[in-house]
């Protein structure tokens, strides 16, 4: 299911999470050659990334935010 990137943290190991409008997090990692998410080093890449549509597997499998996560618009 198509869901809008709303804002990004980091997880425990330093990788970068977009946070879905749904409260879902996806992993958006910079990891060449075979993630290739350069956009993800920098302030303005992330920023410019707001509003982005992204497959959500987790909306598909109709599982339930995470607990602390940023609740659905």
């Amino acid at each position: 299911m198509e869901r809008s990137i709303v804002g990004f943290r980091r997880d425990e190991e330093g990788h970068w999470v977009a946070e879905l409008e749904c409260g879902h997090g996806q992993h958006m990692r910079h990891d060449p050659p075979w993630q290739s998410r350069p956009w993800t080093q920098s302030e303005q890449g992330r920023a410019g990334m707001i509003g982005m549509r992204v497959n959500c597997l987790k909306c598909d499998r109709n599982e339930p935010p995470a607990e602390g996560a940023r609740k659905p618009a």
